[in-house]
Order: C-alpha cells, then sequence, then structure tokens
C-alpha cells in the first residue's frame, strides 16, 4: 500500500492515485502562483520564465484576479512537488505574490 504524507498535498497524491492515476509515468502538473495585479503579474512571469518555468499569466474574466500558472511534465513525488511550490514561493514572494497550489488533469 502506498503512504501519503497527512497534508494537503498528501491528500491532493492520495486521491489521484485512489483515481488511478500513474505515478509511473510523467504527468502535466499545474501549479498555481497568486499575484496581486497585471503589473507585478508580469514581473512574476519574467522572473519564473528566466528561471526555466513554462509559464503563463491570466486574469480571471468573473473575479479580476491574476494567476501566473506553471506547467511542468514531471513524475508524482511528494518531495519534488513541495519543492518546486517552495522554489515557486521563492522567486514570486518580491511581486507580492505565492504559490497557491497545484493539479492536474485527470482523463
Amino acid at each position: 500500500m502506498t503512504v501519503f504524507p497527512n497534508d494537503e498535498d498528501g491528500q491532493v497524491l492520495k486521491m489521484l492515485y485512489k483515481q488511478g492515476v500513474d505515478f509511473k509515468e510523467p504527468q502535466n502538473v499545474d501549479f498555481v502562483v497568486a499575484v496581486p495585479d497585471k503589473k507585478n503579474g508580469k514581473a512574476v512571469l519574467e522572473t519564473l520564465r528566466s528561471e526555466g518555468f513554462n509559464c503563463e499569466l491570466e486574469q480571471d474574466e468573473e473575479t479580476e484576479e491574476w494567476t501566473c500558472y506553471c506547467f511542468i511534465t514531471m513524475l508524482l513525488n511528494y518531495k519534488e512537488i513541495i519543492d518546486i511550490q517552495k522554489r515557486l514561493d521563492e522567486l514570486s514572494k518580491p511581486h507580492d505574490a505565492y504559490t497557491e497550489g497545484w493539479g492536474l488533469m485527470v482523463n
């Protein structure tokens, strides 16, 4: 039986595992960085891209909130997910932005 850490990230991994997601195959993981506005969003986008992240900046039409999405194809590994979120947080913090989580599309 696979055991996952008892926190939010661990619970998401556990749910994906129960849904039959193949943990031996790389998955397309979307990391979400909340940004306060367009100006800071563009700065975050530039910073993350310069660090090699594949990102997009989007504004929600309803809430008008800005979000920077980073797309990484990777194996679903708890430690790596935590490390990537910490790295995104460090790079985003100077622009009043922060990592808000991650997810992936499940067929």
